[in-house]
């Protein structure tokens, strides 16, 4: 398949370079035109000056930018020159309206969109390890699934338009109750005068065990928090649940405090550290 892809950030450019190694024909596009460029001469691959120049004649065509606006921007960009019955992936995380919104518009151009945001974070993305789940028709997906499979280890059809962005957003409900408690059990263990180390043997391999636990315990004892998904990305995350929560009906009462809890650790200057950086919050002041 001639695919296009847009948007090649921490996420997206690794993404993309799995597809270009996998063997299939790529280009690239980036609002900033000059880190396409260096993205398309690190892979040996093109690169586009516009998401039209990108998308023209594309059979699949792959995004993964910023936020709903960002989304309905390239795509109406797109739309009109893609190939006929071309498949739009959008890894974006997003609203459910607006997954709706933009299946709504391919269908009405003679395409078809796929609500597929992922998990896994930038080291899913850099390693091809990133777990999909996506919404739209199964047929279009099955069409679009060997080119996906260069940088994902599951692929999961979740139902119609916007399943896939409800589903994200159970999976980021999860990860933040996980979070604030490993925050909360590192800072008892902490002011307990226990060894962090020792207490991370004695418990992550029973019960309390979490991906969480296994990969940002010793770092979010030891204060460092720059690895991977951003607290700023992870607000705009949230934000969309509660938003969702208000029309469904949901009761989220330990997301929506968690959420106040990381707004809490941007005005401590915690925009772009990661989001186990919960703990920095409960360290003692000085």
């Amino acid at each position: 398949m001639k695919i296009a892809f847009a948007g090649l950030g921490v996420m997206g450019a690794p993404m993309a370079r799995h597809l270009v190694n996998a063997g299939h024909p790529v280009v690239g596009f980036n609002r900033t035109p000059a880190k396409a460029q260096a993205w398309a001469e690190a892979v040996g691959a093109r690169a586009a000056e516009t998401v039209s120049e990108a998308a023209q004649g594309a059979e699949l065509f792959i995004l993964c930018v910023g936020n709903d606006d960002d989304v309905r921007a390239v795509v109406t960009e797109a739309l009109p020159h893609l190939a006929e019955g071309a498949v739009i992936v959008d890894h974006t995380t997003t609203s459910a309206k607006l997954a709706r919104e933009m299946a709504q518009a391919a269908a009405e151009a003679g395409r078809v969109f796929i609500d597929a945001p992922v998990s896994g974070g930038q080291a899913g993305a850099e390693n091809g390890q990133l777990s999909v789940m996506a919404g739209g028709e199964a047929e279009a997906l099955a069409r679009a699934e060997p080119a996906l499979t260069a940088y994902s280890k599951a692929i999961k059809h979740m139902g119609p338009a916007g399943s896939g962005q409800l589903t994200k957003m159970v999976n980021q409900i999860a990860i933040a109750g996980v979070i604030q408690g490993l925050a909360e059990a590192v800072h008892f263990a902490q002011v307990a005068g226990l060894d962090t180390d020792a207490v991370f043997e004695a418990v992550s391999k029973g019960a309390a065990q979490s991906w969480q636990m296994d990969n940002r315990w010793k770092t979010a004892a030891q204060g460092r928090f720059d690895f991977g998904f951003a607290v700023d990305w992870m607000r705009k995350d949230l934000g969309l649940v509660l938003d969702e929560a208000r029309s469904n009906g949901a009761r989220l009462a330990l997301t929506a405090l968690v959420d106040q809890f990381y707004a809490e650790v941007q005005a401590m200057g915690g925009n772009r550290w990661d989001t186990s950086s919960l703990a920095a919050r409960l360290q003692p002041k000085d």
